[in-house]
């Protein structure tokens, strides 16, 4: 278990660098490319996510799950078999794509409500098979618990994708080329380059292939569910940026401030809600693969104790990020992007992050034992409601109708990923664990609201705004200790502190 500790830490470090990075390269986007443009940019994005996903989503962790399996039953030829199996699908599917999407550009193109839009997606699609295979790597490192390599190549893409931005957008300033598509060619650059990474790091640490014969059709069966949720969600994304501007367009709203609307949304507020995605993501990287292991060998008690432990840690990162979001909210839009609009936003969705959290980690989990069917249900559950609230309530609510549909959407897989985990697992041990979170986080919000209170009548707004955030931070910091809730000592003890080998009686 102390391993597990140490790999997740690893992990999230390499994750938490990555996120922020992107996070501060979304900040440079937002301010060189404005609203609008951060608007036709996500639109591009999110239409390219969908043959992305269809193309390789949902072999990864299928892979990582069977890479697991053949450990388990110590069958080596297997695990080379079904990564030769996962590649043979990804490139025939992205290969499909990319042919049939630039052959039929003038008749796709017209999806897009603007047209910079279509141009950026067709820079995206060029790396579409390259990023493909570049997953499946992704996932033979991970059924084979590479982490190191893992995260690092993630990491990497990412660094290659914000300094090739900045160059172009910042540094080269006289072309023609718009920044938005120098800002797509960054993301494409970043593509061929994580490609290369892996395919040389695989080959190098002694990857081999294998024939494929006995693994396509079930790799293909067991990777249609997971492929057909995050398919379904990239579409609902992509349907989503075309429907919201045009029901704000149809409420009387311009063409420009619908899109500017949708980017402050999707480019501003919904990234720093997925702030806790860094840990959460880490956490169920490390764990996927050893909970697959756990259920196919009928481990019954660690796998329970591990579910209950991976929901704890998602539950309290919630609610520790909770106060910072109801109290500083608005002064992080401010800061960040300077738009009051991200800030309220941001406020108003704290209490989003106790079901998107709970979502994350228990579909990483419940698909690691294959239940990607269930999994794949609950997201449509929760997608019904996102699609009637774009379609209902932008007349009404305006951006609010996306934040309200994002919080209903989560609610309902969260409920549903709860009772199903509960089957599974039994008695899951986070009752007693969800009320002491609830009032750690009551009482840190209630004392950040009152510090930040006297601190903006004697103080600037800067200073006012770091004080209240590391006050928040120390307030935490003792309820959780107090309440026994996370243990400061005992956590610094298994990282940094090596116990001491016992030495050899004398004779």
């Amino acid at each position: 278990m102390q391993n597990l500790y140490r790999t997740t830490a690893v992990v999230t470090v390499f994750t938490a660098f990555e996120h922020f990075l992107g996070f501060l390269y979304r900040i440079i986007l937002s301010r060189t490319l404005g609203s609008e443009g951060l608007g036709v940019y996500q639109v591009a994005l999110t239409v390219f996510a969908v043959f992305l996903t269809v193309s390789s989503s949902g072999l990864p962790i299928t892979l990582s799950r069977v890479i697991s399996k053949h450990r388990a039953n110590g069958y080596g030829k297997g695990e080379r078999a079904a990564t030769s199996a996962a590649l043979i699908l990804t490139l025939v599917v992205s290969l499909s794509f990319t042919l049939l999407l630039f052959l039929f550009r003038p008749y796709f193109s017209r999806i897009f409500t603007d047209p910079r839009s279509a141009d950026l997606f067709y820079i995206f699609i060029l790396g579409l098979s390259f990023t493909s295979v570049y997953a499946i790597l992704r996932g033979c490192f991970w059924g084979n618990r590479r982490f190191f390599a893992y995260s690092f190549i993630e990491l990497a893409e990412e660094m290659i994708m914000i300094g090739v931005g900045v160059i172009f957008i910042v540094c080269i300033r006289n072309t023609d080329v718009p920044d938005v598509n120098k800002a797509a060619i960054a993301v494409l650059v970043s593509y061929l380059c994580s490609f290369a990474i892996a395919v040389v790091y695989f080959f190098k640490k002694g990857g081999r292939l294998a024939s494929p014969k006995g693994e396509l059709l079930p790799m293909f069966k067991s990777a249609m569910p997971v492929t057909a949720m995050r398919a379904s969600s990239s579409l609902m994304n992509s349907l989503i940026s075309v429907l919201f501007p045009m029901r704000l367009m149809a409420a009387g709203v311009s063409s420009a401030v619908a899109m500017s609307e949708f980017g402050v949304v999707y480019g501003m507020v919904v990234p720093i809600l997925m702030v806790p995605s860094t840990l959460i993501s880490s956490l169920a990287l490390v764990l996927v693969p050893e909970i697959s292991e756990c259920y196919y060998k009928k481990q019954h008690e660690k796998l329970s104790a591990l579910l209950s432990k991976a929901l704890n840690t998602s539950l309290l990162v919630a609610f520790a990020l909770i106060p910072f979001f109801l109290v500083c909210g608005e002064n992080v839009g401010i800061f960040l992007f300077s738009n009051v609009e991200s800030g309220k936003m941001l406020s108003y969705s704290a209490f989003m992050l106790i079901p998107m959290s709970i979502t994350m980690i228990s579909t990483s989990l419940l698909n690691s034992m294959n239940c990607e069917k269930q999994t794949l249900l609950f997201f449509l559950f929760g997608s019904a409601f996102m699609l009637l609230s774009v379609l209902i309530l932008p007349k009404y609510l305006g951006s609010g109708a996306l934040i309200l549909g994002m919080f209903g959407d989560f609610t309902i897989a969260a409920v549903c990923s709860l009772l199903l985990l509960r089957k599974k697992a039994g008695k899951l041990q986070s009752g007693k664990y969800l009320l002491k979170l609830s009032l750690c986080s009551l009482a840190a919000t209630l004392f950040g609201l009152g510090v930040r209170f006297l601190l903006m009548r004697c103080m600037g707004y800067v200073a006012a705004s770091s004080i209240t955030l590391f006050a928040i931070a120390a307030a935490e910091i003792a309820l959780l200790q107090a309440l026994k809730l996370f243990d400061f000592k005992k956590i610094f003890a298994r990282f940094f502190i090596k116990k001491r080998k016992k030495a050899p009686a004398r004779t």
